[in-house]
């Protein structure tokens, strides 16, 4: 998909644009490039040391002289399993965000997918030296954190994710805007009281561009000699939200049938590779490059994502909207009521399993391998959703919208007097 340059540049374009995606992924690359051809100044800044899915971020040939990309690091290694450990890696990454803010001075920050702790320093910054701080909400940490640290002790997990509840609520009373990337999350800050005038919704996308539907026999699957007759692939983050049991429990139920192959990092992802013994037919990579990522994706016969019914109120796994493009029936195993498990009913794409449903989530496998044209179609679905859904200019325009109303004079910071309608004309 080509970017279309628009040569009129409005006045609030003049203004440069900091995108800051903590974990480096390939659709806030592929936004800050559109929006870079769009005519505004931007910067691309993300933690190079987190270890997830990462996207193009770095300047290619092509790319608009308008954008620059600015990968960030802390001086010691950071730590996910460890809660101290991480919260101090945190402090220290928003203490070199802060660094960064000072010397490029952008006029508007849009930061998303970045722990509070880190975010703390942005919203601090944008409100000392008034810029517009738009708090681009991928999911609620406090909530993660309270529900993460009360499965170990339940008044820990209360005391500390109140905590980070009034830091997270604080941080987005104090923003410009808030963008959601759900309509489940508009309750979550009406009970914070975060005007709805200050809201906006804006669904995450995938990479299509990058994404072909390509045939299963790709040069990665020749590479790693799968033998079995169906593949069966997980990628991307696959963390303490996420259960890994039912991704061995697959393994398990098909051991002559299914290759289950992982492509994931995080601790969930350390907890399958100790099954690789007692499961030949499971296979733990770490995650690949953006570049082999369609082949990736195009090996499987069947895509599967799985989410804990805990963590369905703060979470949304980005990693289906990329399982749409690859053109692969989709087996999810998450809350009804989850984003992710919408779109797929929405689009017809796979089927989806309450997260406790174990025998049903190997069920769900087993009935695509039985009836391969059912799985054709779902995948093909899937791929003409993508096509109709993810159109990066029409993703860029909405952002545009939401610049554009900040950067007014009558709303310039805490624009209480904005209103949802007016960005959504």
């Amino acid at each position: 998909m080509s970017l279309l340059v628009n040569p009129q540049k409005p006045a609030y374009r003049t203004k440069s644009i900091l995108v800051h995606d903590y974990c480096g992924h390939p659709f806030t690359a592929e936004l800050s490039r559109q929006l870079a051809a769009n005519g505004w100044r931007v910067m691309h800044a993300y933690f190079a040391q987190d270890g997830g899915p990462k996207g193009q971020n770095e300047y290619r040939e092509g790319d608009p002289d308008c954008l620059t990309f600015h990968p960030l690091n802390i001086p010691f290694r950071y730590s996910k399993t460890n809660f101290l450990k991480r919260r101090k890696g945190d402090v220290a990454y928003g203490r070199e965000l802060r660094r960064f803010l000072e010397i490029n001075e952008p006029d508007i920050v849009l930061s998303g997918n970045t722990p509070t702790d880190a975010q703390e320093f942005i919203s601090k910054y944008c409100k000392d030296f008034k810029k517009e701080f738009i708090f681009w909400c991928q999911d609620f940490y406090s909530l993660a954190v309270k529900k993460i640290l009360g499965k170990k002790n339940l008044m820990v997990g209360k005391i500390v994710g109140e905590y980070y509840a009034f830091r997270e609520r604080r941080q987005m009373r104090n923003a410009s805007h808030v963008i959601h990337i759900t309509d489940d999350f508009i309750t979550h800050t009406d009970r914070w009281g975060i005007p709805r005038t200050k809201v906006s919704v804006i669904n995450n996308w995938p990479a299509l561009n990058l994404i072909p539907s390509l045939d299963r026999n790709t040069e990665w699957a020749k590479k790693n000699n799968f033998k079995r007759r169906y593949r069966v692939v997980y990628s991307g983050t696959l963390a303490m939200k996420h259960n890994p049991n039912l991704l061995s429990a697959l393994a398990n139920a098909e051991p002559d049938r299914i290759d289950v192959i992982v492509i994931g990092f995080g601790v969930g992802a350390d907890r399958l590779a100790t099954d690789n013994e007692k499961y030949p037919n499971l296979s733990i990579f770490p995650i690949q490059p953006i570049e082999v990522f369609p082949e990736v994706l195009a090996t499987a016969d069947i895509l599967v994502a799985v989410i804990e019914e805990s963590a369905g109120e703060y979470s949304v796994p980005s990693k289906v909207l990329s399982y749409l493009c690859a053109g692969r029936p989709i087996v999810i195993s998450a809350p009804q009521h989850n984003l992710a498990a919408k779109i797929i009913k929405e689009a017809k794409a796979g089927i989806v399993v309450d997260p406790n449903d174990q025998l049903g989530f190997v069920a769900a496998v087993k009935n695509y391998m039985d009836c391969p044209r059912v799985a054709t179609q779902a995948g093909l679905n899937g791929r003409a959703y993508a096509e109709q859904e993810f159109n990066i200019e029409h993703i860029s325009n909405q952002f545009e919208r939401v610049f554009s109303f900040v950067c007014t004079d009558e709303n310039s910071l805490h624009p209480s007097g904005s209103t949802k309608e007016a960005i959504e004309r």
